[in-house]
C-alpha cells in the first residue's frame, strides 16, 4: 500500500503523463526550455516535502522542502502550483480527514510561520506571479524570504496570504474554499474508464473550457484565457482539433498552469481513495 507521500508524487508523475492537454507539458509536446523529463524530475523531488507533511511537519516547512527539491532540475518551476495545491491535501490525508472539510481545517490551522516558510520557498525558483493585490504592499512574493518581517509585523498566517490572494490566484482560490474543484476532479476521474492517464486528460479538457484559467490570465491577459476557454468546448463539441489548440497554445507560450495544479490535486485525492494504477 502506497503511503500518501508516495501518492502525492505519484500524482504529479501522472499529471504530467497525461496527454493530450493543451498548452500544457505532456508525453507528446513540451517547450524548448521546459521538457517532459524535467517535470519527472520535479515531480520526484517533491517527495521530500510530502513525507514531512505525511509525518505531520508543519505545512509551510513541507511546501518549501518540497520546492527545493523540484528546484534540483534545469527547467526551473515545474509544479510550484500542483505543489502548494498537493500540500495541505497530504497532510488532511495524515489526519484521516482527506474531506472539503478536513482540508479546510489544515488551513486554517496555518501559522505566521507557514507563510515565511511559503514565501521562502519563492528563493528556489523563479514563479510567474501577477502584481500583488491591494492591501499586500511589501508581501510581493517575490521578494521570498526578505518579507518575513513584514509577514511578522502583520501577523499573517499561510491562510492569510491565500485569502489575499484568492480573487486572481486559483491554487488560493481553492484554498480558502475547502478545494472544490480539486475534489470535483477528483470524482471525475475516478469515475472515467481506461488508462487513469487518459482519464486526466479528459478532465483536464472539461475544466479547461468550464472557466478561464487563472494563470493563462496572469501569464497573458482576461481575453486569452477566454479565448483558451472558449476554444476548449470547441474540441469538446468536435469543432476543433485537439492537436491543432494544442500546437497553437504551445507556438504562443499560453500554459493553462492552474488547470494543470487541479488535475493533479484531483488525482491525489482520487489515489488517495483507491483508485487503481
Amino acid at each position: 500500500m502506497r503511503t500518501a507521500a508516495a501518492n502525492a508524487e505519484l500524482a504529479l508523475l501522472l499529471e504530467v503523463s497525461s496527454t493530450p492537454k493543451p498548452g500544457n507539458v505532456d508525453r507528446h509536446r513540451e517547450y524548448p526550455d521546459l521538457r517532459f523529463e524535467q517535470f519527472v524530475a520535479g515531480a520526484v523531488g517533491t517527495r521530500c516535502g510530502f513525507e514531512l507533511a505525511a509525518d505531520g511537519e508543519p505545512i509551510g516547512v513541507a511546501f518549501e522542502r518540497a520546492i527545493e527539491g523540484m528546484s534540483q532540475q534545469r527547467g526551473g518551476n515545474t509544479q510550484f502550483g500542483a505543489t502548494l495545491l498537493v500540500t495541505p491535501l497530504v497532510a488532511a490525508a495524515r489526519n484521516g480527514t482527506l474531506t472539503p472539510d478536513g482540508a479546510t481545517d489544515v488551513v486554517e490551522s496555518t501559522t505566521v510561520d507557514d507563510a515565511v516558510s511559503f514565501y521562502r520557498a519563492f528563493d528556489h525558483v523563479d514563479v510567474a506571479v501577477d502584481e500583488p493585490p491591494e492591501g499586500m504592499d511589501g508581501l510581493d512574493v517575490r521578494r521570498g524570504s526578505d518579507a518575513e518581517s513584514a509577514l511578522r509585523d502583520r501577523h499573517l498566517t499561510l491562510a492569510d496570504v491565500m485569502e489575499r490572494s484568492a480573487e486572481r490566484d486559483g491554487v488560493a482560490r481553492e484554498w480558502v474554499g475547502g478545494f472544490p474543484r480539486t475534489f470535483e476532479t477528483a470524482e471525475a476521474i475516478a469515475e472515467g474508464s481506461g488508462p487513469v492517464t487518459d482519464r486526466a486528460a479528459s478532465v483536464f479538457l472539461a475544466l479547461l473550457a468550464a472557466e478561464p484559467d487563472p494563470f493563462v490570465v496572469t501569464q497573458h491577459d482576461r481575453e486569452a484565457a477566454v479565448e483558451v476557454r472558449d476554444r476548449a468546448q470547441a474540441v469538446l463539441d468536435g469543432t476543433e482539433s485537439v492537436e491543432e489548440l494544442g500546437a497553437d497554445l504551445v507556438e504562443r507560450e499560453i500554459n493553462p498552469g492552474t488547470t494543470a495544479d487541479i488535475v493533479a490535486g484531483g488525482l491525489f485525492v482520487a489515489l488517495e481513495r483507491g483508485l487503481e494504477v
